[in-house]
């Protein structure tokens, strides 16, 4: 694999809980290929577009969607998935399930800025919303942790609060959409290849071998 270089394009919404499992099983996958040359990029989706900015309770809307009985078994079912790659799937009743387009223009300033390391803004929003239980639809969250990763905490709120950048983020949503992802983590290797799901590492690494090996 030494000196072959792929191109990873990461589909996901932060409030996804399968999407928090993707990303370790893809980092456990390329660690499996130390000789192999990634370059990762974030691309934004939303499974739930229609929320209001505010958010609404997490667990009541659970309830919602689901059904009371499936909600807490989903849950459960998650928490055991998430001891497996390392996440501790936190649980507060008071908990917001946020509308993640703020987050996403977040991702993309940081993807775009080659002195911010998006992967760790990704990590930091998945165990925000995941493990602590935060609320990632407050601009003065969003905006303290894009301090965390080196971004100006001052400047993003204010161009969070002016909602600069939402129309391109959703239309590369949009975008997402038209290519017929329907559901996240959904990964494209190379501008061309499309992997569905959190795979286990074992298949993604499979996969990689074959696009290098390919292309």
């Amino acid at each position: 694999m030494a000196g072959k270089k792929l191109r990873i394009e990461v589909v996901s919404d932060p409030v996804c809980p399968w999407c928090y499992v993707g990303k370790r099983r893809l980092e456990s996958a390329l660690a499996r290929r130390p000789g192999l040359e990634v370059d990762l990029q974030w691309r934004p989706f939303q499974l739930n577009p229609d929320m209001p900015r505010a958010g609404r309770n997490r667990r009541e809307y659970y309830r919602e969607k689901f059904g009371a009985e499936t909600a807490e078994n989903l849950l459960a079912g998650m928490q055991q998935t998430g001891e497996e790659v390392g996440i501790q799937f936190g649980s507060d009743p008071d908990a917001v399930a946020p509308n993640t387009l703020s987050a996403h223009v977040l991702m993309q300033w940081a993807d775009a800025d080659p002195g911010v390391d998006a992967d760790e803004l990704a990590e930091k929003l998945f165990a925000a919303h995941h493990v602590a239980c935060e609320d990632i639809g407050d601009h003065a969250v969003l905006a303290r942790i894009a301090g965390e990763v080196g971004m100006d905490e001052s400047e993003v709120a204010t161009r969070l609060a002016a909602g600069v950048d939402e129309e391109a983020v959703e239309a590369k949503i949009a975008h997402a959409v038209s290519l017929g992802v329907s559901g996240v983590p959904f990964f494209i290797v190379n501008g061309k290849y499309g992997i569905s799901g959190a795979q286990p590492p074992e298949v993604l690494v499979d996969a990689f071998d074959q696009i290098a090996a390919e292309d």
